[in-house]
């Protein structure tokens, strides 16, 4: 899949708004790894970049595509920087950490109280409960 014009052209317009110049940025192109079997292994599709100024670096193998790596990367390269400049949190980071915060173990307060509602619960339906009597 070609990278269409616009596409481009947003994405150099993005860097120039962040101040990143293409000159201090060094883009090295190295062996893929994971599943795609001997094509992977044979490639250098994945896409290196280090940010001089910031020390920031990034690695892309999200498609097969060398072209669409180099995008990606300079992307994300943006979202970083981007993020460091406004320090606020992008909407990528506060899923990953909504996420992490869900999955999270619940205080033994928390499990307590859970318990003794669910324990209330339980005694209320038991009340319920048909009586057989002769």
């Amino acid at each position: 899949m070609a990278l269409s014009k616009e596409a481009k052209d947003r994405l150099e317009k993005r860097m120039k708004c962040l101040g990143i110049l293409e000159e201090e940025i060094i883009e090295k192109f190295i062996l893929g790894s994971g599943s795609g079997g001997q094509k992977i292994n044979k490639t250098s599709s994945c896409v290196y970049l280090k940010h001089i100024p910031t020390g920031l670096e990034i690695k892309c193998q999200q498609d097969r595509s060398r072209e669409l790596n180099r995008y990606h990367a300079r992307q994300e390269l943006c979202e970083k920087i981007e993020e460091r400049v406004l320090q606020e949190k992008s909407e990528k980071q506060q899923k990953i950490e909504k996420i992490r915060r869900q999955k999270r173990r619940r205080s033994r307060k928390a499990q307590e109280k859970v318990l003794t509602t669910k324990k209330k619960r339980s005694d209320l339906k038991s009340l319920r409960k048909n009586l057989d009597v002769p």
